[in-house]
């Protein structure tokens, strides 16, 4: 098989390059290890730059989206029992951001990607990444025991923390950044209104918490753990307990429970490699770097990296120009720091970690008591929640 651009994942990151591709009139092909189902059925965040919904606005899949997600103007930072409102629409002169899932965000795509025919190969085992060092790179795969290869031009790996793109790179080409955080956050989906219509930061002597939601019929709530914690140490009823216990009065007398239909605990970690571009291959999204969820940046940096991939791409093929893909590399990652280092701030601001004393715990406070009474720091947090223009 030939194409233009082979992009390994089909993720969000993948898929929505592979839309953008489509609309410049690039041919691709996107290769996935797993079926459709599992993809699909990876539990996710959903908080939305308005970047991010320019881009899914760009590729037309915003219909479900504009009827279904919800906007909002800002979020709640809990402490000392009370809760304070930071207005970020109006700090940062009308931006918002939009709830929406991301499991429907991969489904629109999976959804326009089929609409317009592009091919997509699930259940591929065994790919690998070759010759991208050179102007000929290729890509071999296993499907129903038999051995097939892609030539393109260049190879976009979309493949998460976890893929084949990342260590595919010599270990002498590739510079890795990591800094793992001392705790974890167990969450539970659950079928329940959300306590409040905006996100609710918490941060408490028993730990960090989180109101969000997925629907106004949906919510989605987590508590700062232990990393060697277990779902099957906490029950439902437990959860709620605990949750409770570290929410206002108020939230925490309004709050709806009910039973789980999802529980897990993610880890949090930051993470960086650079560069980001091999010869002909291109890191995005997950494969390139994590951020602790604390920032709501994970999927919104996949898709500023995908906006300067694919616009790069767009030159090499339409301007003949190598300018763009030169550059991407350092134009994703001056971004990409950015946003690490603001996912580090508020996981710094929210959590207690092992060593926080009751000097630290104070500094915490007075961090929370200046963001909420000085509207210059206001303004600066809400600049990169939205995010930062690309």
């Amino acid at each position: 098989m030939r194409t233009q651009v082979a992009i390994i994942g089909s993720g969000p990151a993948g898929l929505l390059l592979g839309q953008l591709l489509h609309s410049y009139g690039i041919d691709n092909v996107i290769l996935e290890r797993k079926d459709r189902d599992y993809v699909l059925g990876r539990i996710r965040a959903g908080v939305l730059e308005q970047g991010t919904v320019g881009l899914l606005e760009q590729v037309g899949v915003t219909e479900r989206l504009r009827r279904e997600g919800l906007v909002h103007d800002g979020v709640e930072l809990c402490f000392g029992g009370s809760r304070h409102r930071i207005d970020m629409k109006a700090a940062t002169g009308g931006k918002t951001m939009v709830i929406y899932g991301q499991t429907e965000v991969t489904r629109d795509l999976m959804d326009a990607r089929l609409k317009v025919g592009r091919s997509t190969i699930y259940d591929a085992d065994n790919v690998a990444l070759r010759d991208f060092d050179t102007d000929k790179p290729r890509v071999t795969y296993e499907k129903d025991g038999t051995t097939h290869e892609i030539t393109c031009d260049f190879i976009a790996g979309c493949d998460g923390y976890h893929g084949v793109s990342r260590p595919s790179i010599p270990a002498n080409a590739i510079q890795t950044f990591e800094r793992v955080y001392p705790f974890g956050w167990l969450g539970i989906l659950s079928e329940t209104p959300p306590v409040s219509h905006e996100l609710i930061y918490t941060n408490h002597a028993r730990g960090f918490a989180l109101c969000s939601m997925r629907s106004m019929t949906r919510s989605r709530y987590y508590v700062q753990c232990t990393n060697d914690d277990h779902v099957d140490n906490w029950s439902d009823q437990q959860f709620w307990d605990e949750l409770k216990r570290r929410l206002d009065p108020k939230a925490a007398d309004e709050l709806v429970t009910g039973p789980s239909i999802e529980k897990s605990i993610a880890p949090l970690r930051s993470f960086v490699a650079e560069p980001m571009r091999f010869g002909r291959l291109f890191l995005a999204g997950d494969a390139a770097h994590i951020v602790p969820p604390t920032g709501a940046k994970g999927l919104n940096l996949a898709a500023s990296d995908v906006h300067y991939l694919s616009q790069a791409l767009r030159e090499f093929y339409l301007d003949k120009s190598e300018a763009g893909i030169d550059a991407y590399s350092a134009k994703a990652l001056a971004r990409v720091w950015k946003a690490e280092r603001f996912s580090w701030w508020m996981t710094s601001m929210l959590h207690r970690f092992p060593d926080t004393d009751a000097f630290s715990a104070r500094i915490q406070l007075a961090e929370l008591n200046y963001l909420i009474s000085s509207p210059a720091a206001a303004a600066a947090m809400s600049e990169q929640y939205v995010g930062l223009p690309y």
